[in-house]
């Protein structure tokens, strides 16, 4: 077993996917450990079920939804405007 797919307490590897766990998944493991997280979704509906299910297990979790559709423009340019006006670091980007 090689370094990269040795997995940690969180049950992912250096190779881990989001395919493999879902990016909702993975903002549950990293809001569990209080990183601020702003889910990044084209359906509003699917990101805000996953809020209110990551939000059930850890009640005081950090998360945000905003809708972005990456093959529109005018989406890219009004995501990054709300994105901007909420004066958040960007540390991660996935």
């Amino acid at each position: 077993m090689g370094v990269y797919s040795k997995k940690g307490a969180s049950g992912f590897s250096a190779s881990s996917t989001a395919e493999q766990h879902g990016i909702g998944e993975t903002s549950r493991v990293l809001a569990l450990h209080g990183v601020q997280v702003v889910m990044v979704v084209r359906n509003m509906e699917a990101g805000t079920n996953a809020k209110e299910a990551i939000l059930k297990e850890i009640p005081d979790a950090k998360i945000d939804v905003m809708e972005l559709d990456l093959s529109s423009l005018a989406s890219v340019r009004k995501f990054a405007a709300e994105y901007n006006s909420k004066g958040l670091p960007l540390n991660i980007l996935m």
